[in-house]
């Protein structure tokens, strides 16, 4: 069932920020980025939306009585268990706390949230967790005082800002690899694909692209020299196949482990890095989605 206008207003004046609804998947999602850190792998800066960005989404149950809450927060190490309290305290519950990256300074860790309820009174209960974290969007950083030309007024001439990731990587090609659209989000260039082959089923909610159940690719840096991080959402039995294929294209496998509880079927995350040219890590990345929904047993296939 679809989030209501009021249901959606209610969301996002708890959190301070406006969010996306996708219809499609009746989810609104805020994204968390921690725009107040800065991140290095390897000793090189890579941008917060390389991989640094949290959420939170809200959908109803299936059945329209209650609804889920499921977040992901992007931690430094002695920010996890401070938050972990505050969560509990409100009534939420944690399905997973681990590493995304390896090489990354500072430290990042990554808490699954989630809890049940009425949607204005998950996303109270949330930001209520978040008050004293950097990731609620009041604690961020603010923008800085814009562009003298945005200052100037409208008919100035705005100065060209850094470049985006439709200038730093070859994106009809890059597109072809994968099979998919990316999305540009500042320098950065990200594929997010989710698993239309299977119904996944989480505390009576579907849990879809929108609230997490999802592989992605991240690029960063340039077309001939460029950083991947990303994410695959598996079954059990597509795990090592998965694994075979990024090392098979000498991308690194950081991270095997759950992020939800209580889902039908088991879902497994795997997270990569690979370093190189785009279009040979684009490839990596397609050669793991290759591997998902080959049917073997146990899945609630989608009719």
């Amino acid at each position: 069932p679809p989030l209501s206008a009021a249901d959606i207003a209610a969301i996002e004046a708890a959190m301070g920020k406006k969010g996306a609804y996708v219809e499609a998947q009746a989810t609104h999602s805020t994204p968390l980025p921690r725009n107040d850190l800065k991140v290095t792998i390897k000793g090189e800066p890579v941008p917060i939306s390389f991989g640094f960005g949290g959420w939170v989404a809200i959908k109803h149950t299936l059945d329209g009585k209650s609804a889920m809450l499921m977040s992901d927060t992007v931690l430094l190490q002695e920010e996890v268990n401070p938050l972990m309290s505050a969560a509990l305290a409100q009534g939420l519950e944690i399905g997973a706390v681990h590493n995304h990256f390896f090489y990354e300074e500072p430290r990042i860790f990554y808490m699954h949230i989630h809890g049940m309820g009425a949607p204005a009174e998950l996303a109270r209960k949330f930001a209520a967790a978040l008050k004293d974290s950097k990731l609620l969007p009041a604690n961020q950083p603010k923008p800085s005082g814009g562009t003298p030309a945005a200052q100037a007024g409208n008919n100035a001439t705005p100065s060209a800002g850094p470049p985006t990731g439709k200038e730093l990587f070859d994106i009809p090609a890059l597109d072809k690899l994968v099979g998919y659209q990316g999305t540009v989000n500042g320098p950065t260039y990200k594929y997010t694909v989710g698993r239309a082959d299977l119904q996944s089923v989480m505390m009576g909610t579907e849990m879809t692209a929108a609230i997490g159940l999802n592989s992605w690719a991240a690029f960063a840096g340039q077309q001939a020299d460029a950083h991947v991080a990303g994410d695959i959402a598996m079954l059990e039995h597509e795990v090592n196949p998965v694994i075979k294929a990024l090392r098979a294209h000498n991308l690194e496998v950081v991270a095997v482990h759950n992020h939800m509880l209580f889902d039908q079927p088991r879902m497994m995350f795997l997270h990569y890095y690979g370093r190189g040219p785009a279009a040979q890590l684009a490839t990596g990345f397609r050669a793991a989605l290759d591997q998902l929904g080959k049917g073997k047993t146990g899945m609630k296939m989608k009719h």
